[in-house]
């Protein structure tokens, strides 16, 4: 684990071609989805769909998978070249004088974009928050097309990963837990991208 992380950039698991994000969904979406080896109907292409790189984020947000329509936690394997697609066609939520000439370019931005970024604060075990940030990625649109049709490699269900690092941090076997959550790395950013994201 990252003993120093910059208050906002990007820890996934992730190999030279591929990177690793995290979605929870109910079992109506989840199953058809594992067997297709992509999204399929019930899941709506017209909604936004977030993703997210951290692990832990995805604990805090769907409860440990004990959320309703979030009982199932699918890591969601995609080309990096997409990844990258997806950070370059953002605009962050809000709008951030940094990042952003004035508020009239952030609206712009906004409504030519078809991918959101938000910045939350990453987690402990605990769920309480850290120092520190980690990515949500909101996919709408020709956004949500690439990602279904073009950028997924694999589809796998960690539920059983996410329930076992809950009931060994329930019975204070921590080492256990730790050694249970994915290796999450910096990923490196062009800067044209940390730009775009505001990334530290």
């Amino acid at each position: 684990m990252d003993t120093n992380p910059p208050f906002r950039g990007i820890r996934a698991k992730y190999t030279q071609s591929t990177i690793t994000v995290y979605q929870a969904y109910s079992p109506e979406i989840a199953e058809p989805a594992l067997r297709a080896g992509t999204f399929v109907p019930p899941f709506k292409r017209e909604r936004m769909t977030w993703i997210k790189p951290s692990f832990l984020w995805m604990a805090y947000r769907s409860g440990w998978a004990s959320k309703p329509r979030q009982e199932r936690i699918l890591a969601i394997e995609i080309t990096r070249e997409g990844f990258e697609w997806t950070l370059a066609h953002s605009c962050l939520s809000n709008f951030e004088p940094g990042v952003y000439a004035d508020r009239g370019a952030w609206e712009k931005r906004k409504e030519a974009s078809p991918v959101r970024v938000q910045w939350d604060p990453e987690r402990d075990f605990d769920f309480r928050p850290l120092g520190y940030r980690s990515i949500q990625i909101g996919l709408s649109g020709e956004a949500v097309d690439k990602y279904v049709d073009e950028w997924i490699v694999s589809v796998t269900d960690v539920t059983v990963t996410m329930k076992s690092i809950h009931l060994a941090l329930a019975e204070k076997r921590l080492d256990e837990a730790m050694k249970a959550l994915p290796e999450e790395r910096p990923y490196p950013l062009p800067e044209e991208l940390k730009r775009i994201l505001g990334a530290t």
